[in-house]
């Protein structure tokens, strides 16, 4: 072995120079309780929101060997805790509704007008769909937009990583320092702690820059990744939020292009009245 080393380390060797990433000029620390603290503030601070966007849907991945991208509509979204919710999709051009969603928080109507057809159910799946956006309830919405509250009797574990990303403009290599809450919760008469969901947060600001939701199963059920955060008025708010079903192969892109908080909502606004004639399919 000796003898094959004076040639391994010599002409047969090429040193490659790589691109050194850049560390934030600022990275900021805090504790668990600080970081618990500054989320349920955010989340206790929006009672309701009104929000113009721009959505973008894609479907499929490695499982189903492809990707299929729509096109980007605009659309509008209302939300009022504690679960209303609606949300509209404008086709393109036209402007003429594409979807229309609206739920009370435990039942949901969501009506196609141009395919004249409406879809009812719980806002909880019962049995899921072989079609994944048919899968796709309002709470995904919900829990996407704002990151619920960490209880005081969550467990909770604090780490800290460092991801590399690309920036698209200058075409450099940037690490982002960020903390990851774990919430678990202990099943019954065990000391198993069952995963259900990891706030990351950046360091730069010690605002959210993502969520993992786990399913019962342990399985990442929901990512939403939170875009810069942008002045909405006096109020800060991510200028784009991508929510991604991993196990269902198909994420969305919210563009916000407006957004209003705390302005009063009424019930009507959260009712949606399916037209005669419309074939309603009911989903378990």
């Amino acid at each position: 072995m000796t003898l094959c080393l004076p040639v391994l380390t010599g002409c047969l060797s090429h040193t490659r120079k790589l691109q050194q990433p850049t560390m934030p000029s600022v990275v900021m620390s805090a504790d668990v309780q600080q970081l618990v603290s500054n989320i349920n503030k955010q989340y206790d601070a929006i009672q309701s929101l009104s929000a113009t966007v721009e959505f973008q849907a894609s479907v499929g991945g490695a499982q189903k060997g492809k990707i299929t991208d729509y096109t980007s509509f605009r659309g509008y979204i209302r939300l009022r805790k504690p679960e209303m919710l609606r949300v509209l999709g404008l086709l393109p051009v036209l402007s003429t509704r594409a979807f229309d969603l609206a739920s009370d928080g435990s039942t949901f109507k969501l009506w196609i007008p141009h395919e004249n057809k409406a879809i009812e159910g719980s806002n909880t799946v019962g049995k899921p769909s072989a079609k994944p956006l048919e899968n796709m309830r309002p709470y995904i919405f919900f829990d996407s937009l704002l990151i619920h509250s960490i209880g005081t009797e969550d467990l909770l574990s604090l780490t800290t990583d460092t991801n590399t990303v690309l920036d698209p403009k200058e075409k450099r290599l940037l690490l982002q320092p960020e903390y990851a809450i774990g919430v678990f919760r202990r099943e019954a008469d065990s000391n198993l702690l069952v995963p259900e969901r990891v706030i990351h947060v950046s360091r730069t600001d010690l605002l959210p820059s993502g969520e993992d939701i786990y399913d019962k199963e342990g399985n990442i059920q929901t990512q939403a990744v939170y875009g810069p955060y942008q002045a909405f008025g006096d109020f800060r708010f991510p200028g784009s939020i991508t929510i991604k079903r991993p196990l269902e192969e198909y994420q969305i892109v919210i563009t916000f292009k407006e957004v209003t908080v705390n302005q009063p909502l009424e019930d009507n606004q959260f009712q949606l009245k399916i037209p005669d004639g419309t074939q309603i399919q009911k989903l378990q």
